[in-house]
């Protein structure tokens, strides 16, 4: 079976971010066959302005090439007064016309169970591009607030069971698909 290639992305800016080390935490825990890339540019794309759509900037190409060569995404993403943050928003407001990416299955991952605002006002915006949510792939890890570190992430089995079993279900869907 050919290699599955993933990307991770966080919607946390944050140094210490937990959605981050949860992605970190992914990378280690993939499922044979599958490769998880982490990108790291959210910060670094332009503010979202059509007319710039003809001739993007370099971060922006790379960011929708990422996209365009993988099979599936993950995403984990904070809540910030009860909505998506704005980098993050920014950043998927720059693939929201990319033909190519239709059906892209998604995993939703929250690190934080009060983060529900955030999580559906994600999953109508991924609606909304016409990606495809895997619903039994789209998991809450309460990791937020408990100050594990990435290797806690990964090793504790309350934390690395549900991440394996979400990771696993993606690389199905993706398979199916």
């Amino acid at each position: 079976m050919p290699t599955l290639k993933f990307v991770a992305i966080s919607g946390s800016l944050r140094a210490a971010s937990a959605n981050t080390a949860l992605l970190r935490a992914a990378v280690a825990l993939a499922p044979a066959g599958t490769e998880i890339v982490v990108y790291d540019g959210v910060g670094k794309l332009p503010h979202f302005n059509p007319d710039l759509e003809a001739a993007p900037d370099a971060e922006v190409v790379r960011w929708q090439t990422l996209l365009l060569e993988c099979d599936g995404v993950l995403i984990a993403c904070p809540e910030y007064a009860h909505g998506v943050p704005g980098a993050f928003k920014n950043a998927l407001d720059w693939v929201v016309g990319t033909v190519g990416l239709e059906n892209l299955p998604v995993a939703l991952i929250n690190c934080a169970p009060r983060a529900v605002h955030a999580q559906a006002a994600l999953a109508e915006i991924i609606a909304t591009m016409g990606w495809a949510i895997v619903a039994p792939a789209s998991v809450t890890i309460p990791v937020a607030r408990k100050g594990v570190a990435l290797a806690g992430t990964a090793c504790e089995p309350q934390f690395a069971g549900p991440l394996r079993l979400a990771l696993q279900t993606l690389a199905d869907a993706a398979n199916l698909g």
